[in-house]
Formats: structure tokens, sequence, C-alpha cells
């Protein structure tokens, strides 16, 4: 029994078929990576799987009484706490405690407390607290009214909404866009941890290749599916292009071959007959199909100049915004051969120190040397 059956779909967008014909099913429990180049049509589809776009032909069914979770596009607002606003994306835990409130008649007050126990509703607030917790808010985040968090925070609690509620199927789109390092590799094992399937469109390899077990590739308008994660789905798919290549060049050879010997005989009355047949032969051969290749990106950097050493260096130098330091007492060199990644929690400087190297801003206090 598969969780999501998608058949025969076609979507269009303004005329232009983003998937014709495509299959994919997804069984109970188990990972998928949505993968393809920009513009083919993944984010679409998830929407088309969400119902907020009706398919131009073919079906998307999901199980019966199967739960679909997502993250919504308009990050959460309003005054409620980060805590409450997780635990509000379980409609049927706040509605079954609403209707406690009023007082029901004793039947259904038994009713009521079943289905809470069903549902877990008593671990909700510390569910929803671990989730909150591994995406980088702390107790005292969580008791904040989101208004108060940046967009990039709020889509966070976003993403806490979908993984919170645990459903049978979880769509994601690009996870990791507003995450750090640390929240993503929490989100990594809880995607391994997590029982239900996934469907996850990401640009992140590594997320790819340690949280999901299959990918489908979405390629003119069709989906394959390959068995592994991302690097298997990138050797497998070599392996078929060099098939298919090989397989091409065999074929046009034999089709090569055949129209010579009609090119040569078809005017001679003793091989007219032979050639007739070989012409036949010829046009019920397969078409050739061509190996496409994704076009690698090309990328231009300019050539620098040799600079003496050091091209920077701070020494105790602090850095902020309107005379409050963000960062404090900053000792670091740098030389041309320098590669260095640079890394942290969300609102630990990154970019004020990017800023400074930069020369947008200029240290509180401290040197400076460029």
């Amino acid at each position: 029994m598969t969780v999501l059956a998608i058949r025969n779909l076609t979507l269009r967008i303004a005329g232009r078929a983003l998937l014709e014909g495509a299959d994919l099913a997804v069984d109970p429990g188990r990972k998928t990576g949505l993968v393809g180049r920009n513009g083919a049509g993944k984010s679409t589809l998830l929407r088309a799987i969400i119902g907020e776009l009706q398919p131009d032909g073919g079906e998307i069914r999901l199980a019966a009484r199967a739960r679909l979770g997502h993250v919504a596009q308009e990050a959460p607002a309003g005054e409620a706490s980060l805590l409450d606003t997780v635990l509000a994306a379980d409609t049927e835990r706040a509605a079954l405690l609403a209707e406690l409130e009023g007082h029901p008649d004793p039947q259904r007050l038994g009713e009521i407390h079943e289905r809470l126990i069903a549902i877990r509703a008593d671990s909700a607030p510390a569910r929803a607290a671990t989730v909150l917790a591994g995406l980088g808010f702390d107790a005292e985040a969580q008791a904040r009214p989101i208004a108060e968090f940046s967009g990039g925070w709020r889509m966070r609690v976003a993403l806490a909404r979908a993984l919170f509620l645990e459903p049978d199927l979880l769509l994601l789109d690009e996870p990791t866009n507003h995450l750090d390092l640390e929240a993503t590799m929490w989100l990594e094992g809880w995607l391994a941890r997590f029982a239900g399937a996934a469907i996850i469109v990401s640009h992140d390899r590594d997320l790819l290749d340690r949280c999901v077990d299959a990918i489908a590739h979405l390629d003119r308008g069709k989906l394959t599916l390959y068995s592994g994660g991302f690097e298997d789905f990138i050797r497998i798919r070599a392996e078929r292009q060099a098939q298919q290549q090989a397989q091409n060049e065999k074929l046009a050879a034999e089709r090569a071959r055949i129209q010579a010997f009609v090119d040569r005989f078809r005017a001679k009355a003793t091989k007219a007959r032979q050639a007739q047949s070989r012409l036949k032969a010829l046009e019920r051969m397969p078409v050739i199909e061509a190996v496409v290749e994704d076009a690698p990106p090309r990328f231009a950097f300019p050539e620098p100049v040799a600079l003496p050493p050091p091209i920077l260096s701070l020494s105790r130098a602090s850095v902020g915004y309107d005379g409050r330091p963000v960062l404090r007492n900053l000792d670091l060199r740098l030389d041309q051969d320098d590669r260095i990644a640079l890394l942290g929690a969300n609102g630990n400087g990154k970019s004020t120190l990017a800023k400074l190297f930069a020369g947008r801003l200029q240290p509180l206090s401290g040197e400076i040397h460029r």
C-alpha cells in the first residue's frame, strides 16, 4: 500500500507543461528526495500534492486517512508565543481541548479523553518544545511572541509546526534555507528518526545523502525513481546515460550500414527486393533518443594581483551598530592563499564580520588593516 500515488500526471503553468504523464509512488516511511534543474517544476509538484493546484491531467491520490504535513509559504505571525504557535498546528488537539471547556455530557467527555490519549495530547507541549529547541529556540525564546522575530526565524517556526505534527507524509521544500549548521544537523537527525514518509526538495546534497532512501528525478516532464541517496543517484544516472549512449552509437552504426546497402543496390534489379526489405527494416528501427546532460554551471573569477601578506588583519577590534558591539576583541590575520569557512549560529555576527572585512562597517575600537 502506498501513502501517495501519482499516475499519468500533467501540470501546466501559463500554458507550459512542467509535468506530462509523470508517475510516482511513495510507500509508508519512505524518504524521497525530489531533484531537478531550477524551474523543472519541483515546487509546483508539491503544491499540487498539497491541493493548491489542480492537475491538468492524471491523478494524485493520498491514502485514506493519511495526514499530510507541509511548511506554509507565509511565515506565521501574531502575538501568540512560539510554543503556542507550534501547538496550534495540531488542530484536532486544539478542537478537543476547546470542546472540553464546554463541559460536554459524560459520554462525549469519555470519547474526548480517549482521543486525547490516542493523539498524545499530554506530551504535546514537551514535544513542541523539543522541536523548537532543535531549531535554535531556547526556553526564553519559546515564550516570546512570534511577532518579535524576523522573517527567517519565523520560517523556522513554520518548519517546527510541520515537524511537530509528525504526519504520515511530510513535504519539505528547501528546509535548510533558513537554518544554520547546528539546526541543519539537528534536522538531519530528526528526519532519520521520523517514522513517516517524506518528499524533500533540497539543493543540500549532504541532507539528501543522509536522510533519503530514494531520489525522484524530475526531468523533461517525467519522474524517474532511483534507489539510494544523492551520490547513488549521480552514479546510477551516469551509468544509465553511458549505456544509452553506447546503445545509440550501436543503433546509429546499424542504421548507417543498412542505409549504405539501400543506397548502393536500390537501382539494381537483382538487388531491388533486398534493398526494399532493408529499407522497411530501417523504417522500423527505433528513433535514437539523444542523451541529454545537464550543462554544468560556469563561474568566472578574475585573477587577483599578488598582494603582500597579510591582506587583512584585525587587532583587538570590536564592531557593531549604533555604538553597541556585536563582536569584541577580534584578532585575525588573512593571507592571500587562505580559504576559510565562517560558521556560527544565526545572529552570532557572521554578516557583521563580513561587512567589517568589506569596509561597510568600521571598527568601534581596535584596528583593522587592509
